[in-house]
């Protein structure tokens, strides 16, 4: 690879004879990935309010610049600020208030840890999220009559490591108003022989509940936010993408952000609501340097672990069942008409192959004649083969690496040996389209962009399963993956004229690693850490 020779060299001859320019940052000796469109490489950067005012060789840098601040990386690796294209910031954070029930291996863990949290921090409405019946022995949706022996008087809500099935006790039944005659369009509500609901709440069924749950206060809700923003620098993610939220959140972040309570830059999708849509297409797209607005999260479909994911064709494993469309297809289509006619983008959940190709004719309708409008499909998880076209046509693919790793023990169970074939394909959506952006969907997955990497690259768990990699026809190379975890993920933000890549004039958001994660073995790939994290040139970690 070649470097990155920024400064003309005239300019450097200009500058030896001339007084240095003073500038706030220096760093020399590192192994820089600047992820430009030569993906070229660097050994210094010099930054002067908040920004790369060059990037080149060490000497080159000594020659032009003096600081008082001068940071020798030891030749570790540097990258751009990494950027988590789908995740759920808000939500991440929330979570550390409530029970944490991701990595259990059966119902009764669960019941185990949600009695031990309600000791600890008594609550008069149980919390909790993460629990996974595809990692039980028992693979099967739970039922409440242990929630409702434990926990008679109080309402408890377990929300799935997804976030589209609620497991809720009686006491939360009664709250909401859910009956065995309850009829709720866009999900289910899993019901036993008798009729009656078994607790478990599938997708828009959930929202009754939601409606019951008190609000959390603003001192805990600036706690989940604090509490999120730790997380992330602690993995050298400098900007997110917030996959969904209402207008009170949105607002808290950004006076959070303004106060300089909050450094971490985010992309906040807003939640389709009636109230959120006509406050926001309305004002038009709200930018600073580290709050942007100018999307909506629309949900299409549900998810393929609960089953509510919309398929063109029965599940394999459940003969009869299509999953469901949360919004409904009429919907969609009004949806990105409204859309289109303004600035913003729409980024839409799409799951199953029936829910992909309703967002794709619906974008590309609403889009003709709109160049450049970068609308999103989020995760366009399962896509039938004469579908995969429609991304040639502006559309971005926003995919998420470990969701095929933590689905493939189960996936072709639930779509059958040949349509899997079309499911996670991340190189032909990145062929279609040109760019792919990455991310996690945490707290759904873990929050490492690391394994987000190892995933894209391996598709292996962490034992290196499967040999030789799941579905390896569909894998990213390693330059592929960094620019959809930078400049690419940047690109789907409008935001790639402003970071996503070490470049003079950009923010100057970057990550020293503790290895080369373009060199390193495969399997040292998720033991990488983030060392020093740099936010416009101020470290963070």
């Amino acid at each position: 690879m070649r470097y990155q020779y920024v400064l003309p060299l005239l300019l450097i001859s200009a500058f030896s004879c001339q007084k240095k320019k003073m500038v706030d940052l220096i760093v020399t000796n590192a192994n820089i990935y600047t992820v430009d469109s030569t993906f070229s490489k660097a050994t210094a950067l010099a930054i002067k309010d908040g920004e790369f005012v060059a990037v080149a060789t060490d000497g080159e840098i000594a020659a032009a610049f003096e600081s008082t601040s001068v940071l020798d990386a030891g030749g570790k690796t540097i990258v751009p600020g990494l950027i988590d294209a789908h995740c759920h910031f808000y939500g991440l954070g929330m979570n550390q208030q409530v029970v944490n029930l991701r990595g259990t291996k059966s119902y009764q863990e669960v019941l185990d840890k949600v009695s031990a949290f309600q000791k600890e921090k008594p609550s008069n409405f149980i919390q909790g999220r993460g629990w996974d019946q595809n990692d039980w022995e028992v693979k099967k949706f739970p039922t409440k009559e242990a929630l409702d022996a434990l926990f008679p008087d109080t309402p408890v809500a377990l929300e799935r490591v997804d976030g589209h099935a609620y497991l809720v006790n009686q006491k939360a039944l009664d709250m909401a108003g859910i009956t065995g005659s309850t009829q709720v369009d866009g999900g289910e509500i899993v019901k036993d022989d008798q009729g009656e609901p078994t607790g478990v709440l599938v997708d828009n069924p959930m929202w009754m509940v939601d409606a019951v749950i008190p609000r959390p206060s603003k001192a805990t809700q600036i706690q989940a936010l604090k509490d999120a923003e730790a997380i992330c620098f602690d993995y050298g993610l400098t900007t997110v993408n917030d996959a969904g939220l209402p207008r009170a959140t949105i607002e808290l972040i950004d006076s959070l952000q303004q106060a300089g309570a909050l450094k971490i830059r985010m992309y906040a999708m807003v939640s389709n609501t009636p109230e959120n849509l006509d406050h926001y297409l309305s004002k038009g797209i709200l930018k600073t340097d580290r709050l942007n607005v100018r999307s909506i999260k629309v949900y299409g479909d549900g998810a393929l672990g609960s089953r509510g994911a919309a398929l063109k064709e029965p599940y394999s494993d459940k003969p009869g069942h299509f999953g469901a469309m949360i919004t409904p297809v009429d919907k969609i289509g009004e949806l990105a008409e409204r859309i289109a006619a303004t600035e913003y983008q729409m980024n839409t959940h799409a799951i199953g192959d029936s829910a992909n190709i309703v967002i794709l004719r619906a974008y590309e309708k609403a889009l003709e004649g709109k160049p450049d409008r970068r609308w999103k499909v989020e995760h366009a998880q399962v896509v039938s083969p004469s579908d995969f076209d429609y991304f040639e046509k502006g559309i971005i693919p926003s995919v998420q690496p470990t969701h095929a790793t933590s689905d493939m023990y189960w996936a072709e169970d639930r779509l059958g040996e040949e349509r899997v074939q079309g499911a996670y394909a991340f190189k032909t959506l990145l062929d279609k389209a040109g760019i792919v952006a990455l991310g996690t969907d945490f707290p759904v997955e873990q929050v490492s962009p690391f394994l987000t990497f190892y995933a894209a690259v391996a598709r292996q768990d962490l034992d290196d399963y499967p040999e030789g990699g799941f579905q390896m026809k569909d894998a990213l190379s390693r330059e592929e993956t960094l620019k959809g975890m930078t400049l690419w993920a940047a690109y789907s933000n409008f935001e790639e004229n402003e970071k996503g890549s070490i470049e003079v004039g950009k923010q100057a958001d970057f990550v020293i690693l503790s290895e080369d994660m373009m060199t390193i073995p495969h399997k040292a790939i998720p033991n990488l850490k983030a060392e020093q994290v740099f936010l416009g040139g101020e470290q963070v970690k």
